[in-house]
């Protein structure tokens, strides 16, 4: 059984921060090509003057630093181990009804949503989300029964764990907030930022995606699905 690891994080997730689009994402690869990648991304750092084991981040994309986000962004696209999904969502017409007003009930559904495509019997996965506040353990206990039970994976042989880090001592949690925020920044259709809009063409350009509608659910290498209300999923 091949073993994988899963690196979740997210992008504008509270109700409240006045952001119209919220995704969730996920970084995944083989479990034994792990470590050499994150190897490979602190080396890209260090080669373009970085701190090796400082964190990368959407909100410190800079013009001065553009050639780094853009050389990190060409490895990950360039290393047939590494793939990306997204989960978006318009928070201007989706709210969480669905979970009786409850959005931290909703965030977590939405988490089922992007990982549960992923799972399949003949794999092994290790899940790894971005740490949310010092409550959220219960439900990621949660998370982890509800994903297993998908799979009817009582023992669970199929979903080992899931357990939340922090994402300054995880390279591919930096990668996945760094294509989190290109695919909202898409969305937001914005254009302030050099750096940002470099990182988004180039992203757009090697992919033959816009980042603004769903992908098929086969696309191998940035994956995308716009989260609709169940009343509207045909």
């Amino acid at each position: 059984m091949t073993q994988f690891d899963l690196f979740c994080d997210e992008s504008a997730h509270l109700e409240h921060d006045g952001l119209p689009w919220m995704a969730l994402g996920v970084v995944w690869c083989p479990h034994d090509k792990t470590r050499e990648i994150a190897v490979r991304l602190r080396e890209i750092k260090e080669r373009r003057g970085f701190n090796p084991h400082a964190e990368v981040k959407w909100t410190k994309v800079s013009p001065a630093m553009t050639h780094l986000y853009l050389d990190l962004l060409d490895y990950f696209l360039d290393d047939d181990d590494l793939h990306f999904r997204a989960v978006v969502v318009d928070k201007r017409t989706h709210r969480a009804a669905e979970n009786g007003g409850d959005h931290d009930a909703w965030y977590y559904a939405l988490y089922f949503d992007l990982i549960e495509p992923l799972l399949r019997p003949s794999g092994r996965y290790r899940i790894y989300l971005d740490i949310k506040d010092t409550r959220s353990q219960r439900k990621v206990q949660s998370l982890h029964e509800v994903l297993c039970n998908s799979q009817l994976d009582f023992d669970r042989k199929i979903v080992e764990r899931v357990q939340q880090v922090r994402s300054h001592e995880v390279e591919q949690l930096q990668l996945a907030d760094l294509l989190l925020g290109a695919v909202t920044y898409a969305n937001r259709e914005l254009s302030g930022n050099d750096a940002k809009v470099a990182f988004v063409s180039r992203l757009r350009a090697r992919t033959a995606l816009q980042l603004t509608k769903t992908t098929l659910l086969q696309e191998p290498k940035v994956n995308l699905y716009f989260w609709k209300p169940r009343s509207e999923r045909s």
